[in-house]
């Protein structure tokens, strides 16, 4: 079944269909009616405009392209299983939560409260804009060349793998657990705090306060910029390029780097000679 060049605006306009079409069509109108396809399987969407709440509930084995979910297309994609989105733009607060196997590439978003509740992930060439907590509770995810700017990202993550990505966020990796970052910018403050097996390899971290309360903490041939007190209660293994501003009560482990402005050891509360610093300049 094809649906072409037509506009919807009812509740549950094109509820439960299967092996469909849909081109080039509008979801708006004044009926402002919600949940246009849920409830649909093996379809797919292009070239469409969505200006209605809910659209994507509860779908299985679909794909989206060319398509805008404008700021009005709230919670777009809920309990969906096996979607691909691919060239579209989403607007509305709450996109994509509780979902399973969804790849997402060459898109933008501009979504408060992104990606929540969500495992099996692929994200690929994708511009996030002014979303806070996104990437909330996620299991499983491979992420490349993703560029980011928000707030509190990542946290409660497990199981991720992120590469070529330029992050401009705060309170990044909280709470995570087996994660790497590969070849990444994260600027930001407060990074990684109570993370767990947490490695970056190749990355440039800038901002106050980073890696603190970790565990199995790991840093390969990183820079490090307006990084003050580093490290706090953490156990560490880092090599440095370059210069720490400060490192202030490191738990155990080593950390060198070409040059540390200043080393804060407070020996009532960690114990100095389980970690080693080590500065090569």
């Amino acid at each position: 079944m094809n649906y072409t060049n037509q506009t919807f605006d009812q509740e549950r306009a094109l509820y439960g269909i299967k092996d469909a079409l849909v081109e080039n069509c509008r979801f708006d109108g004044p009926a402002d009616g919600e949940s246009a396809l849920k409830e649909a399987s093996d379809f797919e969407v292009r070239n469409s405009f969505m200006n209605l709440r809910y659209p994507f509930w509860h779908v299985t084995n679909a794909k989206i392209s060319g398509t805008e979910m404008t700021e009005n297309c709230r919670a777009a994609l809920w309990y969906d299983k096996g979607v691909e989105i691919d060239n579209c733009r989403l607007g509305g607060i709450k996109a994509l939560r509780e979902c399973q196997d969804i790849v997402l590439k060459n898109s933008t978003v501009n979504s408060p409260e992104f990606i929540w509740k969500c495992s099996n992930l692929t994200i690929d060439n994708v511009n996030i804009e002014g979303s806070e907590y996104p990437f909330f509770e996620v299991s499983g995810a491979k992420i490349n060349n993703l560029t980011m700017k928000g707030k509190y990202s990542f946290q409660y993550d497990k199981d991720i793998e992120i590469t070529n990505s330029n992050f401009d966020t705060k309170d990044a990796f909280w709470h995570t657990k087996n994660v790497t970052v590969r070849d990444s910018v994260i600027k930001g403050e407060y990074l990684a705090w109570y993370s767990e097996n947490l490695t970056l390899i190749n990355c440039k971290i800038i901002g106050t306060q980073p890696f603190c309360y970790c565990k199995n903490l790991v840093l390969e041939n990183c820079t490090m910029e307006n990084c003050d007190l580093a490290f706090e209660r953490s156990s560490v293994q880092a090599s440095i390029i370059g210069k720490i501003d400060s490192v202030k009560n490191p738990l155990c482990g080593k950390i060198e780097a070409d040059q540390i402005g200043e080393i804060i050891i407070e020996e009532n509360i960690v114990n100095k000679a389980d970690s080693q610093i080590i500065t090569r300049g």
